[in-house]
């Protein structure tokens, strides 16, 4: 069955396009048919909106998927995270119990997200509503991260 049929696109990118695209990649920890998928996915909600001819602008990172950059408060080093999908977001609130905190992050406008941690852990990284954190997801675990 040619690939057309089994559901392939394929597409020609100058050298300069496929590095943007591999940077980005890395910077996002995501791979590409992720990122693509993303992109295709996300016309749908344009698809009212008359299109226009892409124009070059500067270089701008997308906020929900760029790759933080977690600093240890011992080694003062930047850490890298194998998890795939890490979103930024703003602490909505955190209700804190004796043992574990409930942590909510407004990652858009409407859309939230709430992790329980330890109580240690969201002292440690300082939350409180209106700073920026990240959700860090691996599999059924949302871990909550800052810069």
């Amino acid at each position: 069955m040619p690939r057309k049929e089994q559901g392939w696109v394929t597409f020609q990118t100058s050298e300069d396009e496929r590095k943007i695209l591999e940077e980005f990649c890395e910077q996002s920890q995501r791979t590409k048919t992720e990122i693509l998928r993303e992109l295709v996915r996300s016309l749908n909600q344009h698809s009212s909106a008359p299109i226009s001819p892409p124009t070059q602008q500067p270089k701008q990172e997308d906020t929900y998927t760029q790759k933080p950059e977690i600093e240890s408060s011992i080694q003062k080093k930047s850490l890298k995270v194998s998890s795939r999908n890490i979103l930024k977001g703003v602490v909505k609130r955190v209700v804190y119990g004796a043992v574990n905190s409930e942590v909510t992050l407004e990652i858009i406008h409407r859309v939230e997200l709430t992790s329980i941690i330890t109580r240690a852990s969201a002292e440690e990284l300082e939350l409180s509503e209106g700073k920026e954190a990240y959700a860090v997801i691996k599999s059924n675990d949302i871990v909550i991260a800052r810069e």
